[in-house]
């Protein structure tokens, strides 16, 4: 209900009361009070899921019933060995197979969509044994929607306080700077366009600041190195002390640096490089994990920032090599699918298509993946109907595959010249589907995560809930660096053919080259979703190979030097920083050291 108007005799009354008797101006907070802000402030929340831990299926009676935190919920079983079912309101969802005779139920869980960062539903493997005829039992582990923020204050000669904020899992506030004001225990963050509320309580030693726009605000509580894992590389100050990755049953073969030729002291230097950083906005190495394996050894594992060899990164667009992997598998299998193959034909099932121009009809599925298919999609062009953002933004069409193929032209398939689209690596995940019939998740579980040793992976879903190729997969490290270990032993993990040596041959050729965009950005080649350029080492020159995504995930094959390097971070948004990892601290460091 809106309020009533006030009367023109009433306005001129409260004039006349504010002329003769104005209130007084508010007085700053005194310089001692403002100083207790100094310093850094921390704030960690967990969203959920809460749906995980054990799940029973019990399929000893006519309907089958399905277990887990609480619910007790019908379970559909079919004569096909299928076994699926969903909790109310969609808050999670089970897709599995019985295997070998029933003494295995193997599917996926898909957790509902959650909160900062990861707003996407997620399938992660879910893996059940029989424990008593017709009854399974797993447990479900699904990816955790954590975020956290450090608050660094500080004041400037000329005596004011700023501030900048660090949220190691997106970025958020990056590159920001803000003046802070503090009166009678209201806090106030301002900077160039934007403003953010909040309260202190110098009592409590706490402050609580609105950062994320439709939640309360958050707490933060003072912090030093040992508790704040996120803003700082380490707790500890101690000097690097390099020591060899430890076996799993992973898959890896470990060893030293030593072992396999690398030079220990150039490798130290980079890792203290990460280790000696300031945790400022311009910290051009906030590296959260980095490994390295050579000739076939995994020799280097380090982490930063709070993250661990058991906690999952987000790929980003690195996830479009993993979606070039399995076109070439699903190419493996059939005969009749393969890079030549003309893409509408795939879809069928989608006709008719809007905005049909002749040139689609010549569209081949290599186009797709080197990115040069000529539709209207650039994900760094706002006004692209096909942009990343534009279609993840709309709501009239869930079917990406089908918004995709609908997209108008703007220039002729092939050539050589690549145009960043995120859809058209989707669309070639698309045709995965359609020409192999089965669910991503199922097929990527069944012929890549499985011979590969892959236990724990997350894979983000579309509105229609079938995997999103365009990016968002989530992998421990480990199992990244498996993408070029693969590559670089062509096609072929600890013995066992995944994808064809032909495939990894193609997929590594140079076919087209991104017009350049920033002037450290050179020589920039791209694959089958695998960039590619030329670098200088100690006078040589060698060509890398690379998987890489925003925020500086890189998992990179040196053919020449029998080498493969994970790196992960968190410079979400911040190209100039993450692009000098591949072009300067790769050659500088890495490659020095196997090239010595």
């Amino acid at each position: 209900m809106s309020k009533p108007t006030p009367s023109l005799p009433s306005l001129v009354v409260l004039f006349a009361l504010l002329s003769c008797s104005s209130a007084p101006a508010a007085k700053p907070e005194p310089r001692q009070a403002a100083d207790e802000l100094i310093g850094l402030w921390g704030s960690e929340k967990t969203f959920g899921p809460w749906i995980k831990g054990e799940l029973v299926v019990d399929g000893r009676s006519s309907e089958w019933r399905a277990r887990i935190a609480g619910f007790d919920v019908p379970a559909r079983a079919d004569d096909k060995g299928a076994v699926a079912f969903v909790l109310p309101e969609q808050i999670g969802e089970f897709r599995g197979h019985l295997q070998d005779g029933g003494k295995w139920l193997e599917g996926h869980w898909i957790q509902a969509a959650g909160r900062y960062p990861y707003n996407d539903r997620y399938a992660s493997p879910v893996n059940l044994v029989e424990v008593v005829p017709h009854v399974w039992r797993g447990t479900v582990t699904p990816l955790e929607h954590r975020i956290s923020f450090y608050l660094q204050v500080d004041r400037l000669p000329t005596g004011a306080l700023t501030a900048f904020i660090r949220n190691p899992e997106a970025n958020f506030f990056r590159g920001r700077t803000w003046d802070v004001e503090l009166k009678d225990g209201t806090l106030l963050l301002r900077s160039k366009d934007q403003r953010m509320d909040g309260k202190f309580d110098a009592k409590s030693q706490q402050l609580w600041l609105g950062v994320l726009d439709d939640q309360p605000p958050l707490v933060f509580s003072r912090r030093a190195r040992e508790n704040a894992l996120g803003f700082y590389p380490r707790s500890s100050t101690s000097e690097y002390v390099y020591r060899a990755p430890i076996a799993e049953d992973d898959g890896w073969q470990v060893g030293s640096l030593s072992d396999v030729g690398l030079d220990q002291r150039r490798i130290s230097e980079l890792v203290q490089k990460i280790l000696n950083a300031s945790p400022s906005l311009s910290n051009p190495v906030n590296i959260h994990s980095l490994l390295i394996a050579r000739h076939g050894k995994l020799v280097l594992e380090e982490y930063f920032y709070g993250y661990h060899d058991r906690r999952a990164h987000d790929m980003r667009s690195a996830s479009k090599t993993y979606t070039s992997v399995l076109v070439g598998i699903a190419a493996d299998r059939n005969p009749k699918f393969g890079p030549d193959t003309l893409v509408y034909s795939v879809f069928k099932k989608y006709e008719p298509f809007a905005n049909w121009d002749q040139r689609k009809a010549k569209m081949k599925v290599r186009d797709l993946l080197q990115m040069t298919t000529g539709f209207y999609c650039d994900d760094s062009d706002d006004s692209a109907p096909g942009s990343e953002d534009n279609v993840q933004r709309q709501t009239q069409q869930p079917d990406w595959t089908k918004y995709t193929l609908d997209l108008p032209m703007a220039g002729d398939p092939g050539g050589d010249m690549a145009v960043y689209c995120s859809m058209d690596t989707n669309l070639a995940l698309g045709a995965v589907r359609e020409v192999t019939g089965q669910w991503i998740p199922d097929f990527f579980g069944t012929y890549f995560a499985r011979p590969l040793q892959i236990t724990s992976y997350f894979m983000n879903l579309m509105p229609t809930g079938e995997a999103y190729g365009g990016g968002g997969l989530q992998l421990r490290p480990r199992d990244e660096l498996k993408l070029g270990q693969l590559y670089l032993s062509g096609g072929v993990w600890n013995g066992r053919r995944v994808v064809g040596e032909r495939w990894v041959r193609e997929s590594l050729f140079l076919r087209a080259h991104f017009q350049r965009r920033m002037d450290i950005d050179v020589n920039h080649g791209y694959g089958y979703a695998w960039h590619t350029r030329p670098l200088q080492v100690e006078g040589r020159v060698v060509r890398d190979y690379y998987a890489g995504g925003n925020g500086g995930q890189l998992v990179i094959v040196v053919p020449d030097l029998d080498l493969t390097v994970a790196i992960n971070g968190g410079d979400y948004g911040e190209g100039r920083k993450f692009f000098r990892w591949e072009l300067e601290l790769l050659p500088q460091y890495i490659l020095a050291a196997a090239a010595r």
